[in-house]
């Protein structure tokens, strides 16, 4: 990758940003799964009064300096540069079990929304409620166990595709969507239903070998082909997450401030930081739309990582009624961009070659069918 790419990424996230904001009119987000909603709320009206404050501006404006100088100093003084090194090596020596942290990322929350009766998401409870049902349960099973991952991740994606079309509501949980791609490139791993098959139909010794008809005609040969685009599983999961938090951002908080304001009135949210509660709404979407720009263009993804992790727990913790397992996917996903970082076509992948320290490359592995 050369340097000029980095504009190409900033330039993405930019647009991204702005195909987010001609989404966001006809839905609202996550505060439907611990309210009902709040009053109508011009939300442009809204932002500029809250703005308007000098208390607020001063607040906003001076966090946004810190964070900024904050991480300039970083890149100029970089301190503690072995620690960090030797972090982001064993955060990157888990990438064997990436498959597996994938699949349960996706396979628990299914499993949950199976016996649940909804559809990826508790807004979303299409008919008829027995199909709804055996799919979450059967799809989930599946990739916790890892069997036939790749095609049920593939049935996955497009469920969840068919189910978008019908209703918008479906962007609430769109991180189902880097999930299952990045489960069809790197399959099931290990350890996984489809691993112990592929080895025991590759050891010509056994009698399974001799009657599987599926691994050397399909399973190897598609495996050859795909396994060269794995590198881009980051990018995947990066850019669907950031995705997701600059849509959350925007909707939940500053497209819709009317049902925000409804969550900091319903857990009385002013007595934990007491500030203007438009502050906190403006503030949190900022916030999460900052992650998401960051992971977008990949910027310090592994600290990215770590905030949307912190503002994740600290939202479940504080939201008592909040349904943990619509969350999980989420903390999942963010979980494995801590084990991945970056990866190319990011920011991060830029300064590593400017300041050579990256983690080295992981040697090159066979291809293994069951992976």
């Amino acid at each position: 990758m050369t340097s000029t790419r980095l504009p190409w990424g900033v330039s993405t996230a930019a647009g991204t940003v702005a195909f987010t904001v001609a989404l966001a009119a006809p839905v609202r987000a996550h505060v439907q799964y611990v309210t009902p909603g709040g009053d109508a709320v011009d939300a442009l009206g809204f932002l500029l009064g809250t703005l308007a404050d000098p208390l607020n501006a001063g607040l906003l404006g001076g966090g946004a300096v810190v964070g900024a100088v904050a991480l300039l100093a970083y890149l100029r003084v970089r301190p503690a540069r072995h620690d960090v090194l030797r972090l982001r090596e064993l955060l990157a020596g888990y990438g064997d079990l990436l498959p597996w942290l994938l699949r349960l990322s996706v396979g628990l929350p299914l499993v949950g929304a199976g016996f649940a009766g909804y559809l990826f998401t508790p807004v979303f409870t299409p008919g008829p409620p027995t199909l709804v049902r055996l799919f979450g349960i059967a799809v989930g099973f599946c990739l916790l166990f890892g069997f036939g991952t790749r095609l049920v991740a593939a049935v996955g994606l497009l469920t969840y595709l068919w189910a978008l079309a019908r209703s918008p509501d479906l962007l609430l949980a769109f991180e189902y969507v880097p999930g299952f791609l990045a489960i069809g490139l790197v399959g099931g791993g290990r350890p996984s239903a489809d691993q112990v098959i592929a080895r025991m139909a590759a050891d010509e010794r056994t009698v399974y070998s001799k009657i599987d008809p599926f691994y050397r005609r399909v399973a190897v040969p598609f495996v050859e082909r795909v396994d060269s685009f794995r590198r881009w599983v980051p990018v995947v999961l990066r850019a669907g997450m950031g995705l997701a938090f600059v849509y959350l951002g925007l909707v939940q908080k500053l497209a819709n401030p009317g049902d925000a304001l409804a969550v900091v009135a319903k857990y009385d949210l002013t007595a934990v930081v007491p500030v203007d509660p438009a502050l906190w709404v403006v503030g949190a979407g900022l916030v999460e739309a900052a992650v998401g720009v960051a992971l977008l263009a990949g910027v310090f993804v592994r600290l990215s990582s770590g905030v949307a992790f912190l503002m994740l727990t600290t939202t479940l913790f504080g939201l008592p009624d909040d349904p943990v397992l619509a969350h999980v996917s989420v903390f999942g996903l963010v979980s494995a961009l801590l084990v991945t970082g970056a990866g190319p076509l990011s920011f991060d992948a830029w300064a590593a070659r400017e300041v050579p320290d990256s983690v080295p490359e992981p040697p090159e592995r066979a291809v293994d069918a069951g992976d």
